[in-house]
């Protein structure tokens, strides 16, 4: 794994770090509730569309897309894709559903407020396991694979825009809390982190049987 990948990655865990402490911060500050009522707003008709679709960028079809890009073009990566997208989804769902039993999502949490609360017609909410945000891990987990994999820099900021874009369309779509993002934002980096490592182990056993071979 070449060094200015890793930093490249190292830079966008901070950024996102970061971000995840600030609506952790606000959260705590301003509460729970209180962040989301004020997050959640209408933006009208062109919000409604733009953010029920942008929301799927955080959705298991795009990791599919992308393993089949790896399969083709870039098979020695797919050691740190499928690590990824397999560390991601169980250490979400593991939280989900045991270590956070009592996990209910805005609409659930707030019955006296779900007049006011802003929905989007025609998308079906969940009303449980809402920390932490699993489209905002599979957004920030593909955002963090992009950074390791390619040499862009621009994919630092770009990606970090369109990651946090899916994640806060959770919440305007009323699906989560902004505390379940921040959580959504962490877990993609501890997974980025054990993936980027099981990549580097196998490129050394690779490195190892070509250099046996060479013999």
């Amino acid at each position: 794994m070449q060094e200015n990948n890793y930093l490249t990655f190292f830079k966008a865990s901070i950024i996102s770090f970061f971000a995840a402490m600030v609506i952790t911060g606000f959260s705590i500050i301003v509460g729970k509730n209180n962040l989301f009522l004020l997050l959640n707003t209408d933006l009208g008709s062109i919000g409604d569309v733009f953010f029920k679709y942008a929301t799927y960028l955080g959705d298991g079809v795009v990791w599919a897309i992308f393993t089949v890009y790896i399969l083709i073009f870039n098979r020695k990566k797919l050691p740190i894709t499928l690590a990824a997208i397999i560390i991601s989804t169980l250490i979400a769902h593991y939280i989900k559903g045991h270590l956070i039993t009592i996990n209910p999502r805005p609409t659930s949490a707030m019955p006296q407020l779900k007049n006011i609360i802003h929905t989007i017609a025609g998308v079906e909410l969940s009303y449980s396991g809402s920390f932490p945000s699993g489209h905002t891990t599979q957004a920030f987990t593909m955002y963090f694979l992009f950074c390791i994999l390619f040499k862009k820099e621009w994919i630092v900021w770009v990606g970090f825009l369109l990651a946090l874009l899916v994640g806060y369309s959770r919440v305007y779509q009323a699906q989560h809390f902004p505390i379940d993002v921040a959580g959504g934002i962490i877990v993609a980096i501890v997974s980025a982190w054990i993936s980027l490592q099981i990549q580097i182990l196998f490129e050394k056993k690779w490195q190892h049987k070509i250099a046996a071979i060479s013999k």
